[in-house]
C-alpha cells in the first residue's frame, strides 16, 4: 500500500537532471543550453580614456546633464575597438563606453610590428595619414591615433593628423577608417 503511495505521489520528470558540485551530497541544477547562468572570464583587453565631455540637454525644466565617455579596447595583438556612450555619472558612462568599445572589436593587419602599406583615411573634418616604419622607429604618433595604435599592437608607424581637426572622437574615428583599410600584400 505504501509503494502504491509513493508511485501517486512522485511528480513528472520535467527535465532536471542533478549533478554533483562536487562535495558528497550536494547538487545542482544543470545550466540551461540558452539562457544559462553567464560565466565572467578575465579578458585579455587594455582600455584607455579617450575623451569626457559634459553635455546638456535643454528642456522646459531645465538642463539635464549627462557625461560622454569616449573608450578605446584592445588586446596589443591585432584587436581594436572604439566605444562612444553616456551615462548619468562618469564611471556609468566609462562603463557603458568600454561594454561597447568591447563589441565593436575589429582586426587589423599588422606585418612585423608595422602596418603593410601607407594609409589616408577622412571621417568628417578629420584627415589622417598612417605610414609603415622600419623596425626601432618607434610609434610617431600623438593624441587619439598614438592611442589607438598602442592598443592595437602596432609598434612601428609614422602618423599624422592632415586636418586642423583638434576632435579627438572624430580622429580616433578617421583612424579606425584608415586600419580597416590595410590589406596584407
Amino acid at each position: 500500500m505504501e509503494e502504491e503511495n509513493k508511485k501517486t505521489t512522485q511528480k513528472p520528470n520535467d527535465g532536471f537532471k542533478p549533478i554533483s558540485t562536487g562535495k558528497d551530497g550536494d547538487f545542482q541544477r544543470r545550466p540551461r543550453k540558452f539562457g544559462g547562468p553567464r560565466r565572467f572570464e578575465k579578458d585579455d583587453f587594455e582600455t584607455k580614456l579617450l575623451d569626457l565631455a559634459r553635455v546638456t540637454r535643454v528642456t522646459g525644466g531645465g538642463k539635464r546633464m549627462k557625461f560622454r565617455a569616449v573608450v578605446v579596447a584592445g588586446d596589443r595583438k591585432s584587436k581594436i575597438g572604439i566605444g562612444i556612450d553616456k551615462g548619468k555619472d562618469v564611471s556609468q558612462a566609462i562603463e557603458k563606453a568600454t561594454a561597447r568599445a568591447k563589441k565593436s572589436l575589429i582586426n587589423i593587419v599588422i606585418v612585423k610590428g608595422t602596418i603593410p602599406h601607407q594609409v589616408e583615411a577622412k571621417y568628417g573634418p578629420a584627415r589622417i595619414i598612417l605610414k609603415p616604419q622600419r623596425t626601432g622607429r618607434g610609434l610617431v604618433a600623438g593624441g587619439a591615433v598614438r592611442a589607438i595604435c598602442d592598443l592595437a599592437g602596432i609598434k612601428n608607424v609614422s602618423s599624422k593628423i592632415l586636418s586642423g581637426s583638434k576632435n579627438k572622437l572624430n580622429n580616433a574615428r578617421a583612424t579606425m577608417e584608415a586600419l580597416k583599410k590595410l590589406k596584407a600584400r
